[in-house]
């Protein structure tokens, strides 16, 4: 069974120093065999879990050791992944879920219904189209051992939508006894039941982390596509390798110390192009896009003034720049639900494309502003997120605000994020990421969107009356209605702040053309690639 965009439309239509090398590269003890994989990916890997972090190397990770239950293939049709197939009723509320044979977890034990309702449950706890979900649903029943039943009070096809999601927080499968770990603390065990197993022994935190080929997964029989299809993996390691820099990175690659660089620094690109050798692509057909979000908990961003002054400081074409260097791999984009899409809009562009920095010094003054301290997280291993709040921090400053940024790794950044801390105490202010266009195509799977307060995204935003429209998306089918109501959200998420575009972008990858079978992808994914000797 498949659903296509054209009958399953919310996913899209309706939202769519190398000098060193040999003594940096020593202490990581590459192995020779031909079957091990090596990548640099676009941040080292602490975090574990995908369901706890939102962070995007975190959600990479779960696509190696666990599965979902539906995937996404690239002509944006839902597919039976875990599932064998699904049954929907006759008044289109109830979704029979049917396992498919020869589904084990690493340690042995038979994936069961009750592992995945277990799964859905958690991951709908946190992830922000999962709490829509879980808001509709009225009844979630284990029938046997390979099969469950989900109702909804309406009729929706939201329940596909959640469960093929690609982006943050993907509803990956995990044994009963892992996912009943309360969604606010970090599950101690990793065992999935996906192409490759992580190996515990060999993790290193952000310096390491080893993938190896689970033989007894079984894939499906369709060609891979996306998160679709035959997960065949090929090699019998993947190894994570972090690097001190861009420049060590590269001539790594070069070097063949490296197979694979998911993240190529737009300025070295020529190094890697010029040799035959080796390839360079974009993989991510959509691309990302590139955000900041305010601490809604502390002043001064809890005055919708001064959040609006801020916003008017800020021009897209100086964080693009300074992130790509080329007009040519970003696009200006004020679409919280990205440009391109059907429900992009450009209201609020006025604010947010091009910087006035004298119409927000105007707003500072009128909001009574008092001088206190902008705490900016400026992470400084992770190329594609350093340079906006370094970007950011001048631009403030040139409007009057008191500005500490504050540096530190990628992944100290995800966890200090959750901090609800006063900034004087721990906490932020300002905080700005990226993600994949197919993470935010409309309301119901943006999580930024979402102001919920505190079960919302880091920031905390906590506006009912977005709320509502969201709510009323969920039971929406009229397509008109539909439409209206993301424009709406739009105008009142621009309004607040709730979350501040900084434009799309796309971003190259680089390998050894030793490698062939890698797949385009909005995530990076490592089955389907043979490795020559």
């Amino acid at each position: 069974m498949s659903v296509h965009i054209r009958s399953f439309p919310r996913i899209l239509k309706h939202g769519i120093a190398g000098l060193a090398l040999s003594a940096s590269l020593a202490c990581f003890a590459l192995p020779a065999s031909a079957q091990t994989l090596t990548a640099v990916m676009q941040s080292p890997l602490r975090a574990l879990d995908p369901i706890v972090s939102s962070a995007a190397i975190s959600n990479t990770h779960g696509y190696m050791i666990y599965d979902t239950l539906l995937g996404m293939d690239a002509e944006f049709n839902v597919q039976p992944q875990m599932a064998d197939r699904w049954e929907v009723s006759a008044d289109g509320k109830t979704y029979t879920f049917f396992l498919r044979d020869g589904l084990k977890w690493h340690d042995g034990a038979p994936v069961t219904a009750e592992d995945c309702v277990a799964s859905i449950k958690r991951w709908g706890a946190v992830d922000v189209m999962g709490q829509s979900l879980m808001g509709l649903v009225t009844d979630m029943t284990v029938i046997d051992e390979r099969s469950f039943s989900v109702t909804l009070d309406v009729p929706t096809n939201l329940i596909l939508e959640g469960l093929a999601k690609i982006g943050t927080r993907t509803a990956f499968m995990m044994p009963k006894r892992i996912a009943e770990t309360p969604a606010s603390e970090q599950i101690t065990e990793h065992v999935g039941s996906g192409p490759f197993r992580f190996v515990s022994g060999e993790f290193q935190p952000g310096i390491k982390v080893v993938y190896e080929k689970f033989d007894d997964y079984v894939p499906r029989s369709e060609p891979a596509s996306w998160t679709a299809g035959g997960k065949v993996v090929k090699v019998d390691r993947v190894e994570w390798i972090a690097m001190p820099d861009a420049l060590t990175t590269v001539n790594a690659l070069l070097n063949n110390e490296v197979d694979f660089v998911e993240n190529l620094p737009y300025d070295l690109m020529p190094m890697v192009e010029s040799n035959g050798d080796f390839a360079v692509e974009f993989l991510s057909p959509l691309g990302l896009w590139t955000y900041y979000r305010f601490n809604f908990l502390h002043a001064p961003f809890d005055n919708q003034l001064v959040r609006r002054a801020a916003m008017y400081a800020v021009g897209q074409n100086d964080i693009l720049m300074a992130l790509t260097g080329d007009p040519k791999f970003f696009s200006n984009c004020a679409a919280i639900f990205g440009c391109g899409t059907p429900y992009a809009s450009d209201y609020g562009a006025d604010i947010v494309i091009e910087p006035n920095i004298e119409k927000a010094k105007e707003l500072l003054a009128e909001a009574g502003y008092k001088n206190e301290p902008v705490v900016i997280l400026h992470p400084t291993d992770n190329a594609q997120v350093s340079t906006q709040p370094v970007v950011i921090a001048a631009a403030l400053r040139a409007a009057g605000f008191n500005v500490d940024l504050q540096s530190m790794d990628w992944q100290t950044l995800t966890t200090r994020r959750a901090s609800k801390n006063p900034p004087s105490e721990g906490g932020w202010s300002i905080h700005t990421t990226t993600g994949p266009l197919i993470g935010i195509t409309n309301p119901l799977i943006n999580q930024t969107v979402a102001t919920s307060g505190e079960k919302a995204w880091f920031g905390w935003p906590d506006f009912p009356e977005i709320e509502a429209l969201r709510g009323e998306f969920a039971r929406t089918s009229d397509p008109k209605r539909l439409t209206e109501l993301s424009a709406e959200i739009q105008k009142k998420v621009i309004d607040e702040g709730v979350v501040v575009p900084l434009g799309q972008f796309v971003i190259p990858s680089g390998f050894s053309t030793k490698l062939s079978g890698v797949l385009k992808s909005p995530v990076a994914i490592f089955w389907n690639i043979e490795k020559a000797d």
